[in-house]
């Protein structure tokens, strides 16, 4: 008998899954509006040079009564690339010239012109105040923003570093707590940080802590659920990003202050830090450390909210000897190496990573910059939760009838045919580009389910957060450099979207390689890996042929 049994005995899908479901789904809407915040915080407003004609009450009063601010503006700002004023410069002395209905171009061209020395005047229209605003992050200093955004998908990829690991050290739970209090501790000092670069610090440690909780959630409603049941709870953790992307709209548009905004994502942590301290400790995962006791503890625990009467076959004798062979073999297998060595994981290794980074990389790359997919960034975002939810709910129809391995290379595959053909269809056919857009996007949230469910039944429980760790790095990888290949399009505006393209295609080809996972038990231990690659050698090779020689 070994833990999915124990798993039966208490319950693998009952009152405490349910109670559990909820307690960890939530959190993770709330972690979606942290890695969402700075398309609203960090928006970047409509703005000019600050000049004294139109900005001075003194040097107001002494312009003629006759000049609207139009005309006032015409002369104190020369006219932008997009016929618009030009947001970084201004003129040394007003061009009154240009007043005059024969004016050209030629006219004012030639004027001197400065930057703006003594700062910018924004349009509050549609935010009061952003990160942008309050540090002036634009003309010479525009790079800032794109800078912290990066600092916080870099937090996020070390954080995967290191909170992989630590949780299959010192437990899910414990990372989950700790994960919990340090967003809604450094959340909140952001919002009322003084300079930019704390701004920078904090949110990184804020990053930091959002790849703990997202690691940490999968384990525990992995191991906490009966084989039958993973992808139901898979599911209702990937739609949780889903319903965020939903929130992030909602209080986007209810807050028009990025302080208020950082506060508000950033205070609920607080809650989930008192409450974790509910949630049990993997029992899945004490065992396999050879902590039978408190694992004896965690499975009655889900036992009496259950309501199983395990009866005598719940004891520490019979867990010692029904786990004896996996926590025998845990210590041994439990390194960074093994995953990287071992024959039975180094190819899982790798491709899991891959295509996470094929995710990360073509996700963050096309929808991390709403400014630049449209003017109503508050519908873009809450139309990207809405396309979400459908999609995930259908491929856990998916994941059951095809299993995980075709659903995984068609989730990745079908997104980058879109995107590639993106660059073959004419810019004048827009709802054809539009529709083929939506059905990309919304495949690689269908690939992030996949990848979820997919990555923690690869892996034995020793080793699954190390390795979900290093599919998060890789998919932060991604979404750091994904941005930077917009940068690519001076040379050739196709140019970025073919690699958008091509980088899932090839990813979604290499998961063919894995081996299928459905309705299989999780492995604990690396033997349980090795086992599993023994019975499909076995089941897949044909019996042999004996040839008889009969006399007629």
């Amino acid at each position: 008998m070994g833990f999915p049994e124990l798993l039966d005995q208490v319950g693998g899908l009952g009152k405490f899954q349910f109670l559990q479901a909820v307690a960890l789904v939530v959190p993770i809407m709330c972690v979606t509006t942290q890695n969402m915040l700075e398309n609203f915080s960090a928006a970047v407003p409509s703005h000019r040079c600050w000049v004294p004609l139109l900005d001075n009450s003194t040097t107001q009063a002494s312009v003629p009564g006759t000049l609207d601010p139009k005309a006032l503006l015409a002369v104190s700002i020369p006219v932008g690339p997009n016929q618009q004023p030009h947001p970084c410069r201004r003129f040394r002395q007003p061009q009154w010239q240009l007043l005059d209905p024969n004016a050209t171009a030629t006219n004012w061209s030639e004027a001197a012109t400065e930057p703006c020395v003594d700062g910018w005047v924004y349009d509050h229209s549609t935010f009061t105040a952003t990160v942008v605003t309050k540090w002036d992050l634009v003309c010479d200093s525009q790079a800032l923003k794109p800078m912290a955004q990066s600092i916080f998908l870099a937090g996020i990829l070390v954080g995967a570093a290191v909170c992989g690991h630590t949780s299959d050290r010192f437990g899910r739970r414990v990372v989950l707590s700790w994960s919990y209090l340090q967003i809604a501790v450094s959340g909140t000092a952001a919002a009322f940080t003084p300079t930019f670069p704390l701004y920078c610090l904090f949110r990184f440690l804020s990053a930091f802590a959002v790849a703990g909780v997202m690691m940490s959630t999968t384990s525990l409603l992995m191991e906490w659920t009966s084989a039958q049941a993973r992808l139901l709870m898979m599911t209702l953790n990937s739609l949780g990003f889903s319903f965020g992307q939903i929130l992030m709209a909602v209080m986007g548009y209810g807050l028009r202050h990025w302080a208020l905004l950082q506060l508000a994502v950033s205070a609920p942590f607080f809650l989930c830090f008192v409450y974790s301290w509910w949630l049990p400790e993997s029992a899945r995962w004490l065992l396999s450390m050879g902590k039978l006791g408190l694992g004896l503890q965690e499975l009655q625990k889900v036992a009496s909210i259950n309501r199983k009467t395990a009866g005598d076959t719940l004891t520490r004798e019979a867990l010692l000897s029904a786990m004896q062979e996996e926590s025998g073999g845990a210590q041994a297998s439990a390194s960074l190496g093994a995953l990287l060595h071992a024959p039975s994981l180094r190819l899982r290794t790798w491709i899991s990573m891959l295509c996470w980074f094929a995710f990360g990389f073509t996700f963050y790359g096309l929808a991390l910059d709403l400014q630049a997919m449209g003017s109503n960034i508050f519908l873009l975002q809450g139309l990207i939760g809405v396309v979400d939810i459908p999609t995930k709910m259908g491929t856990n129809l998916l994941l059951g009838r095809l299993g995980r391995r075709p659903s995984q290379a068609g989730s990745l595959v079908l997104p980058g045919l879109c995107i590639l053909a993106n660059t073959v269809v004419p810019h004048d056919m827009g709802s054809l580009r539009s529709a083929l857009a939506v059905l990309g996007l919304g495949s690689l949230g269908a690939a992030f389910t996949c990848l979820t469910v997919y990555s923690s039944e690869l892996f034995p429980t020793v080793l699954r957060m190390t390795a979900v760790g290093l599919g998060q790095m890789a998919a932060r990888g991604g979404a750091i450099l994904g941005p930077l290949v917009r940068m690519l399009g001076i040379h050739s505006p196709s140019l970025p979207l073919l690699l958008y393209g091509a980088v899932p295609v090839l990813s979604g080809l290499a998961a063919l390689l894995l081996p299928e996972t459905q309705n299989m038990p999780l492995p604990d231990t690396l033997q349980d890996v090795q086992n599993q690659a023994v019975k499909k050698v076995t089941h897949s090779t044909p019996a042999p042929c004996i040839l008889m020689s009969t006399g007629l």
